[in-house]
C-alpha cells in the first residue's frame, strides 16, 4: 500500500516537482504592506516578485501554519483511511510541528484507526527539500511507510546546511543583527555563515570577508564529509544569485563524484528572512550532527 507525502512551501521544491511527484503542500502566509500572500497558490507571491519586494526595502513577515489547516487537510486522509507522512519544517524555527500534533490529537479522537505520521525534518529550505526529494524515491520504489520513517530518522541528523547571507541590512531590519553590526559588517565586506543546528536552529558560526571566502567556506564544509556521494544528490538554494549558484553546482561537480546537483531558488518564506543575495547548500554527510 502506497502512502501520501505531504510538506509545506519552507521546503522550497517547485510546484512543477511537487505536481509530478505527487506531494502535497501546504503553505506559511508572507504579508507585505498589510497584503497577505497565500505561497501553496501557485503564482500568488514567486521568489522573483518577493525579491523585488525586498528591492523596494519593504520587510515582509510570515504566518505559520495553524492547526486548523492541518485539521483540515489531516481529515480527508482520515476519512479516505490513507497512510500520510507529513515532512514538516523545523521545530526549532517555527511552531508549524506543534500545530501538527495539536491537530493529529484532534482528528484521532475522531478516528482513532488514521494513520497521520509527522516527521519534524529540524530543516529549513532546499534541506527540508532534500528530505522530501529521499521520502518520495523510497516511495516510489515500494518501500513501506515505516521503513521510510526509520530511513529518515537516520538521515536527518546527517543532514548538512550551510548558509552564506549577503544583505546584513535586511537581517538588521528583522532584528537577526544589530545596526552597528550591519553598518560595520557592511563597510568591511563582513558575511556571517550560518548553519543549522541539530536541535534545527540557526547559528552563526563564522564571519568572513567577502562572497568569494564565504563560498569556500560553504565548499569545503560540503564536501569534507559527504556521505555515499555517488549516490547522493546535493541542493543548493539562493535568492536572487543563480549564477553565483551554478558556479558552486559546477565546482562539487568538478571535485566528487555526487550523483547530482540540484538548483532551487529560496521559496518566499525564508527568503523573507534571508535577504537577497543569500546562498546555501544541502547535503549528507556521514556522521551525525
Amino acid at each position: 500500500m502506497t502512502f501520501q507525502i505531504l510538506t509545506d512551501t519552507t521546503s522550497d521544491l517547485p510546484f512543477s516537482y511537487l505536481r509530478d511527484k505527487d506531494v502535497e503542500v501546504l503553505g506559511m502566509i508572507v504579508t507585505i504592506d498589510e497584503q497577505q500572500y497565500d505561497t501553496a497558490k501557485e503564482g500568488a507571491l514567486t521568489p522573483e516578485l518577493l525579491l523585488s519586494f525586498l528591492d523596494q526595502g519593504k520587510m515582509p513577515t510570515t504566518s505559520q501554519i495553524n492547526v486548523a489547516e492541518f485539521e483540515k487537510a489531516f481529515r480527508r486522509y482520515a476519512e479516505k483511511g490513507d497512510e500520510l507522512l507529513y515532512l514538516c519544517f523545523s521545530s526549532g524555527l517555527s511552531g508549524t510541528y506543534q500545530s501538527a500534533i495539536i491537530a493529529k490529537e484532534m482528528i484521532l479522537e475522531e478516528f482513532p484507526e488514521a494513520q497521520i505520521n509527522i516527521i519534524d525534518t529540524l530543516a529549513a529550505a532546499a534541506g527540508e527539500g532534500l528530505l522530501v526529494d529521499l521520502a518520495v524515491q523510497m516511495r516510489d520504489q515500494g518501500m513501506e511507510i515505516y521503513d521510510v520513517i526509520e530511513k529518515l530518522e537516520y538521515f536527518i541528523p546527517r543532514l548538512r546546511s550551510w548558509v552564506l547571507a549577503d544583505d546584513l541590512y535586511h537581517l538588521m531590519r528583522g532584528g537577526r543583527v544589530s545596526k552597528t553590526s550591519a553598518i560595520f559588517g557592511t563597510l568591511a565586506n563582513i558575511k556571517p555563515i550560518i548553519y543549522v543546528t541539530e536541535a534545527g536552529k540557526l547559528e552563526a558560526v563564522a564571519k568572513v570577508r567577502g562572497q568569494k571566502k564565504g563560498l569556500t567556506y560553504l565548499y569545503e564544509e560540503t564536501v569534507k564529509d559527504l556521505y555515499h556521494p555517488e549516490a547522493q544528490t546535493i541542493w543548493i538554494g539562493h535568492s536572487g544569485i543563480k549564477a553565483v549558484a551554478e558556479e558552486m553546482k559546477a565546482r562539487i561537480l568538478k571535485s566528487t563524484d555526487v550523483q547530482a546537483v540540484n538548483i532551487v531558488p529560496l521559496g518566499p518564506t525564508i527568503a523573507s528572512h534571508t535577504g537577497k543575495g543569500t546562498l546555501a547548500v544541502f547535503s549528507l554527510g556521514q556522521t551525525a550532527r
